[in-house]
């Protein structure tokens, strides 16, 4: 298994609508960067966003969701409240090649303002909008800017493809759009 170029991310895009839309190079001047980068792919947060609140007062249960732990924002610059947290999706939509895995880090200039995202990975073959999970640490509120970049994609290529992938298994999470919420399987 092995990190993958922009070249490989290029042409991956291109011609296997691997990322859709596909920026071929990095766009920076005056905005959190986004697009192809040296190693990888900087993705964007849409505009829209679920925003986790405690008005309710209930518990956070990813076997039973309560839609009244969280407030729908749509808008060009979301404010996360102090040590909260924020549900958001890529403006990108991925279509994951069945020998290839990717991972996903926060950027560093939301990092270094104590905004942590957590992406789990892309498994081989999944389909869909990313969900992205954004915690602010900080004691005072953040801003995150729609239409810009919020983490960054590594590719790992196998040598082989895998047995049985994501599209296989019939994955909770395959082609979604939109912000998913917990899902839990039933039997």
């Amino acid at each position: 298994m092995g990190l993958k170029s922009d070249s490989w991310i290029r042409e991956k895009s291109l011609k296997e609508a691997m990322i859709e839309p596909f920026v071929d190079r990095l766009e920076g001047e005056g905005i959190v960067s986004y697009g192809l980068s040296s190693y990888g792919y900087d993705i964007r947060v849409s505009d829209e966003f679920k925003i986790f609140t405690n008005i309710n007062a209930t518990v956070v249960d990813p076997k039973r969701f309560d839609m009244a732990n969280v407030v729908d924002f749509v808008g060009e610059v979301c404010i996360v409240p102090p040590n909260s947290f924020a549900l958001a999706r890529t403006v990108e939509y991925f279509k994951i090649p069945r020998n290839a895995l990717a991972i996903c880090l926060g950027k560093s200039t939301y990092a270094r303002c104590g905004i942590i995202v957590n992406v789990t990975p892309f498994e081989p073959e999944f389909e869909g909008h990313i969900t992205i999970e954004i915690s602010n640490t900080t004691p005072l509120p953040a801003k995150i800017y729609a239409n810009e970049g919020i983490a960054q994609v590594i590719f790992l290529e196998g040598d082989l493809s895998c047995e049985v992938s994501y599209k296989d298994r019939k994955g909770k999470y395959q082609s979604q759009t939109g912000i998913t919420l917990p899902k839990i399987l039933k039997s």
